[in-house]
């Protein structure tokens, strides 16, 4: 049989970078979820506060494989 893979969205944010908030995205999830394979940058924006930006977010699809 084939592999499985599924596909779940996770929103996260950084205060430095969405690079960062990558990263907090795929270590945050796969302390639950297991075999994670890829990660798909959904969606980016940011807050703004006193005129700098304040958090970098990320809306992000990440894809893992299921055990069958």
């Amino acid at each position: 049989m084939g592999k499985v893979l599924k596909v779940i969205e996770v929103l996260s944010e950084s205060g430095e970078s969405y690079e960062d908030a990558i990263k907090n995205a795929v270590e945050s999830t796969s302390k639950s979820v297991r075999h994670i394979r890829s990660v798909y940058i959904n969606e980016q924006s940011a807050t703004v506060k006193d005129g700098k930006v304040d958090k970098f977010r990320v809306n992000v699809k990440l894809t893992f494989e299921v055990d069958v």
